[in-house]
């Protein structure tokens, strides 16, 4: 009679081990999955700020250039009745400069493209008018990407193609005003 009894004691528990295994092995992967997401997330977050920190630089360098040949040398026109330089060298690149795209007795708008040191791309746009005092007033906006051009060295477009193929492309802007 003993016999019996341990026999169906032991019957009864032979299902225990197989549940707690299917317990223990769903809660490991929720844990699991839960770290991967996060991580996932996380590294999502550092190629945000990575890619913003590089289209900042651009945009800041571009404006810095700008700004250098300008106060030094006034190489962008102030209006149509103005000469404008025909080219200016930043980072050992020559940049060509384009004829204002708006243009007026008394104002011109220059839009060139420039590429910083570090191949990321940016356009810059040199807004300058004459006041009522006879001065000038300059406004000087760069936009910095974090995308690179598939040639660098040339500038025909392909930092707009580069932009346009890049569905996570960031923008980043500094302006100057004096």
């Amino acid at each position: 009679m003993l016999k019996t009894q341990n026999s169906k004691l032991k019957t009864n528990q032979r299902g225990f081990t197989l549940l707690m295994a299917a317990i223990v092995s769903s809660i490991v992967l929720s844990v699991g999955a839960a770290t991967f997401g996060i991580a996932l997330k996380q590294v999502t977050l550092s190629s945000i700020g990575r890619n913003s920190q590089f289209a900042f630089y651009a945009a800041d360098s571009g404006a810095e250039c700008a700004l250098y040949w300008d106060i030094r040398f006034i190489a962008f026109a102030t209006s149509s009745l103005s000469d404008a330089r025909d080219s200016i060298t930043c980072d050992e690149k020559s940049i060509t400069v384009p004829a204002p795209a708006a243009q007026t007795a008394t104002a011109a708008t220059t839009t060139l493209p420039y590429y910083a040191p570090n191949g990321y791309c940016a356009r810059i746009t040199i807004a300058k008018s004459l006041n009522d005092t006879n001065g000038v007033d300059t406004v000087i906006h760069a936009d910095g990407y974090s995308t690179k051009p598939s040639n660098a060295n040339d500038p025909a477009g392909t930092c707009e193609s580069a932009i346009d193929a890049d569905p996570q492309a960031l923008q980043r802007s500094v302006e100057l005003h004096y």
